[in-house]
Formats: C-alpha cells, sequence, structure tokens
C-alpha cells in the first residue's frame, strides 16, 4: 500500500475503526491512561510513516498491534524512572496473552475486574486505582495517610495480586477463560 498522502483518509479509517482494539491492547501493559494515549499517538505515526510496509487493510490489526506493542515497551522504560512498571518480559507476555484474547473474554475480565475492586474497602480502591489518576497521586495519598510512597506501593502489589485471584476465580466460575 501506498504512503498516505494529503487528505488520504485510509490509514485515519483503519485506526479509527480499530482503535478501540488497540488501545485495550495497550492498556492491557501500561499503567495509566496517559501512557496509553502518548502510545496511540505515537503509534499512529509510526504506522502513517510505515503504511508504504502494510500489504493490505486485512492485514492492519495485527500490524498495528506489532506496532503499539513496541511503543508500550519503549514507553515502560521511560516510565521505570519515576514508579513500578513491569518489567520487559512480563509485559511482552501480557501481550502475548491479550493478543489471543477476543473481545468477548476481555469484557469478561472487565466485569470481572469491576466486580472485585467493588469487594474492596474504598480506600483501598482508591489506591487501586491512583496509579491511572494522573501522575503523583500515589505519592499525595502517602501524604494523606501518613504513609510512605514505598509502603503504599507494597500494598499496592499485594491488592493487585489479590484482584487477579479474585479476577481468575471469578472467569473460572463463570466459566470463562482457561
Amino acid at each position: 500500500m501506498n504512503n498516505p498522502g494529503p487528505g488520504d483518509e485510509r490509514l485515519m479509517k483503519l485506526f479509527l475503526r480499530n482503535e478501540a482494539v488497540l488501545r485495550a491492547y495497550a492498556r492491557t501493559m501500561l499503567p495509566d491512561l496517559n501512557s496509553v494515549d502518548d502510545v496511540l499517538q505515537e503509534a499512529y505515526l509510526t504506522m502513517y510513516d510505515k503504511f508504504d510496509q502494510l500489504r493490505n487493510e486485512e492485514g492492519f490489526l495485527p500490524w498495528g498491534k506489532v506496532i503499539v506493542r513496541f511503543k508500550c515497551l519503549s514507553q515502560a522504560s521511560k516510565l521505570r524512572r519515576v514508579r513500578p512498571v513491569l518489567s520487559d518480559e512480563a509485559l511482552q507476555a501480557v501481550a502475548e496473552v491479550a493478543e489471543e484474547t477476543d473481545m468477548d473474554d476481555m469484557n469478561d475480565l472487565r466485569e470481572a475486574l469491576e466486580s472485585c475492586l467493588k469487594e474492596l474497602p474504598r480506600g483501598k480502591q482508591e489506591l487501586v486505582l491512583a496509579p491511572y489518576s494522573g501522575d503523583g497521586q500515589v505519592k499525595r495519598m502517602a501524604v494523606q495517610t501518613g504513609k510512605s510512597p514505598s509502603a503504599l506501593y507494597m500494598m499496592l502489589i499485594r491488592l493487585r495480586e489479590k484482584l487477579g485471584k479474585c479476577v481468575k476465580s471469578k472467569v473460572q466460575t463463570a466459566g470463562g477463560l482457561s
């Protein structure tokens, strides 16, 4: 396919048609929505530059996911300098699972996560959501609660593990993912 020229809408239409899937895919690897937005913008620019490498429109989503994956890994490296983020190996594993998971399964997972999150006390819900609420939110919570940011991050790790077990249990009980 040729590089899009001025006014060429093919790339934009393909991107918009697949944006929700690409966003969900990036969301599995990144800790906050601002990072996802940044990655999608960077991915779009890369797609624009490399549009001539796309052989056909049916191949857009797999091609786009590869670009988004590499942009997510790059973003995670930047984020690691200021806060805990999964290793590249862990992000690769998450990406592989996300690629194999269809949208119905993703919805089942989201519903299970929302249910499990509601089971937590309000303060713990706020802590789980803090990293996704903007930069510095965990530090602000630390100041408010009189705890160190490290202590809150450790608590956050335990809460995420607990949520993971809860989600897995709910999905298995519902007969969802294996």
